[in-house]
């Protein structure tokens, strides 16, 4: 019974998976850029915002992408969609250790049972 529930609900999961080309992972950082000579929004202490993906790979090596202004809520939604794919990945495992110990959840309702 709760493998058949288990089973049921990882399938449903994985029904739901945002599997989608449109994956990004990293984390988008917005920055201001001043230049030190001739640029008068500069002088005048405004600078220039920018946004930047920041990636960092194994090893500690880190990658930093320039990201246009009409972008942004594109690289926004390709972020969630890895972090929504993540979690959902991390749902599925979860469920997938409970399906490799079913004795225990038996063990449990013998237990609940005596008592």
């Amino acid at each position: 019974m709760i493998r058949e529930r288990t089973l049921r609900a990882r399938q449903k999961l994985v029904g739901k998976l945002p599997i989608t080309g449109e994956l990004l992972r990293g984390s988008l950082l917005e920055r201001t850029i001043r230049h030190t000579k001739g640029c008068p929004k500069c002088a005048r202490g405004e600078g220039h915002h920018v946004f930047v993906l920041t990636v960092t790979y194994p090893g500690g090596h880190t990658r930093q992408f320039s990201v246009r202004r009409e972008r942004v809520a594109e690289v926004r939604r390709w972020l969630s969609n890895y972090q929504d794919l993540k979690e959902a990945i991390e749902t599925v495992c979860e469920l997938n250790h409970d399906l490799l110990r079913p004795e225990r959840a038996a063990s449990k309702r013998r237990r609940k049972q005596h008592d």
